[in-house]
């Protein structure tokens, strides 16, 4: 399992320093601002999550074991973590910070907003959604003056166009139960991110959103390992 300077990073300027985000893969993130770490949907067969630091905000989308899995809250919660979740999750895990959908907190400087994660289309053979509207979360994070949007498990919903002034956007096309490239790309221009990764797009070709995105100028497609 890589450690922590074994995975790719990209870094960007905030008015209260700099964020550095670390790709782990599938849905799990790491990010470091402000002198605080924060873990997104971290996922054991991603990271040895040992040789990570411990966390002071753990942001969980839902609780599907890809994105809440309970052995690695164990290595990286410490006493002062603060763990911000949705209500399935917390009857996995009592104690955390429930947002629902349209939820807006202060915590630890950062303002975490709670947005809409769900599919429309993509079901099970019984027709039940993999990810039914109201269960799960994305988030946009206020890091100084730049805005983070993290999509969870999502399809190209409505709500996405209420989005403002998003600088960084990841949007995921994991199949069949997130989005395809061509819905990526309507996701995407419904709120023109300035730059957006698609990320948990497991053996989803990135190579077509990149080409369907290209005409759009104001729109930067990075593509890093997080398959």
């Amino acid at each position: 399992m890589p450690s922590e300077n074994m995975f790719e990073t990209d870094t960007f300027q905030t008015t209260k320093g700099p964020l550095v985000i670390t790709f782990i893969g599938h849905g799990s993130l790491m990010l470091k601002w402000n002198g605080m770490i924060l873990h997104v949907d971290p996922f054991g067969r991603q990271a040895d999550y040992g040789l990570l630091p411990k966390a002071d905000i753990i942001l969980l989308t839902h609780e599907h074991g890809d994105h809440m899995d309970m052995s690695v809250l164990n290595k990286i919660v410490s006493a002062d973590t603060q763990m911000v979740y949705t209500r399935r999750c917390e009857q996995q895990a009592p104690g955390g910070i429930v947002m629902k959908n349209g939820d807006k907190k202060v915590i630890r400087d950062i303002l975490v907003e709670a947005v809409p994660a769900y599919n429309l289309v993509h079901a099970r053979e019984n027709g039940e959604v993999f990810h039914p509207k109201g269960e799960g979360n994305g988030y946009v994070l206020t890091l100084g003056d730049l805005r983070v949007y993290i999509g969870g498990d999502t399809e190209d919903i409505p709500e996405m166009s209420e989005l403002k002034d998003i600088d960084i956007a990841f949007l995921p096309m994991n199949l069949p139960y997130t989005m395809t490239p061509e819905m990526t790309t309507r996701a995407a221009l419904s709120f023109k991110p300035r730059i957006l990764y698609p990320y948990h797009y497991g053996r989803t070709t990135t190579s077509k959103l990149v080409k369907l995105l290209k005409p759009e100028k104001d729109i930067e497609v990075r593509i890093r390992k997080l398959g």
